[in-house]
Order: structure tokens, then sequence, then C-alpha cells
């Protein structure tokens, strides 16, 4: 089957609630370029890059959803990279849909929620508050802290998880989830009563105040714990539109 690019688009714009949820002036969220006008090959991908993009035209997609798009900071000049990215779209006549922070927050089918409910956390509140919004959820989980790092394992698909900063209980009760590049707010997450906090990396000061205030962080990797979203995402894609999908996987070790 296929779907009118328009129709996709503005399927997806209001899914995931793209023009509502605020994001960083870094990120721009929604239809970042055009390519095939329909829509029967879409391919999902935590980045939007060269190795990506060569993934996704091997495999015929129409367009990429992937969760950090091509633009990113102040303008720049279309050099380099970002040059010989937008040429390998432009050539493929691949579009691209990004969804940074609407596709962590979403209720269904986020990064935050999606590993929630992969580990059996029965979510039960939002923390961490940026630009309006909180980023982060809490929930009830009573587990030992080994038995936790198994089920996030588990969830991520990796063998082991990159750190983990053993400073709290090890029998946990409130386990808060901030995917991605979360790390930075251990002291909000501890304000919540939150005793083990899962992100995917963080600042280095931010173990410090782990430390500090005696709360277990895992870091479980930026990428694997963004990459449950876009999966999520091309499931749902594919029982809305009758559309093929397909996971580019391209882990940064990050």
């Amino acid at each position: 089957m296929s779907v009118p690019l328009g129709d996709f688009v503005s399927y997806l714009n209001d899914y995931l609630r793209i023009d509502e949820i605020p994001d960083s002036e870094e990120a721009l969220n929604g239809l970042q370029v055009e390519g095939a006008a329909d829509i029967r090959r879409v391919a999902v991908a935590v980045d939007a890059c060269l190795a990506t993009i060569a993934g996704a035209a091997l495999w015929g997609a129409d367009i990429m959803l992937v969760h950090h798009g091509l633009f990113w900071g102040p303008k720049a000049p279309l050099t380099g990279g970002q040059y010989r990215r937008f040429s390998a779209l432009v050539r493929h006549r691949i579009g691209v849909f990004s969804a940074h922070l609407p596709l962590d927050l979403h209720p269904e089918i986020g990064n935050n929620m999606m590993l929630a409910k992969a580990i059996g956390l029965q979510v039960t509140g939002t923390f961490g508050r940026q630009n309006g919004v909180d980023v982060g959820i809490y929930g009830r989980l009573e587990v030992d802290r080994s038995d936790l790092v198994r089920r996030i394992e588990a969830a991520l698909e990796v063998d082991s998880v990159p750190h983990v900063l053993e400073h709290g209980l090890w029998q946990t009760s409130t386990v808060g989830i901030i995917t991605g590049g979360g790390g930075r707010f251990v002291k909000e997450a501890a304000h919540a009563g939150i005793d083990t906090f899962i992100t995917g990396e963080g600042p280095h000061f931010s173990a410090l105040e782990a430390e500090e205030l005696g709360m277990n962080v895992i870091h479980a990797g930026h990428y694997a714990t963004e990459k449950l979203g876009v999966k999520a995402l091309a499931a749902h894609v594919a029982d809305r539109f009758g559309v093929e999908t397909e996971f580019i996987d391209h882990p940064t070790g990050i």
C-alpha cells in the first residue's frame, strides 16, 4: 500500500504533537526534506547520518523517520558532511521526518514509555522540567538493582549497560527514566523521590551529584535508549497505513 506524502506527514504531525511540544532551539521537528510523493517504504533510524541514509537508500526507502534530524544549532552552510547527506537524499528521493522531544515524550510509543513498559515500570508521574514540559517519567518498581540492570539489557538488546553508579539502595522502589542525554536531571530526579534513575548518558558533574544524593544512576547508552521509540513508531505507521518499514541500526557507541 502507499499513502500520499502530505497525508502521511499531516498524520505524524498530529499523532506526535509536533507543533505543541516545545523543544530545544537546536531541534527542528517535522518534515525536514521532501522526497517521494507517495510513501510505500519507511525506514526508521535514531540518527539521520550518511550511514543510515545509505542503508535507507539500499533498502529502497521513500522516507526516513528519525529521532535526531539533519538540523541542529545555528544556521550553517551546506558543505562537507551535511552536503553529502542532502545530496544522497535528493539523489535517491528520500524524505526525512524528525521527531526529537515529541518522540521522547509520547505517552504510547515514546522512548521513555517504551523503556518503562519493557522493564515493568508502573508510571505514576513526571519530572524534569524543560521549556515548560516534564521530560522524564517515574513510577513504582520494587526489584533489586542487578535484576533491574538485567531487565534494561534485555529491553535494549545489549550485552551490558555502559555504566552503573551504585550510590543508592540495592532494592529499588521508585525508578525514573529520561532516555538519551538526561543525566543532568539528577537533582530533579532526587526531588521527585526517585532512588534509581535510568538515562542514556550524563555530564561529569552528575556523577558527583548522584553520589552526594545517594542515588543509583544507570547510564544505559544514549543511542540504545533512543532506538525504542523509532522502532515503535515504525510498527505504528505499518499498522496504520500498511506501509513496509525497516529499522536501520547504526550504533554510535555512546
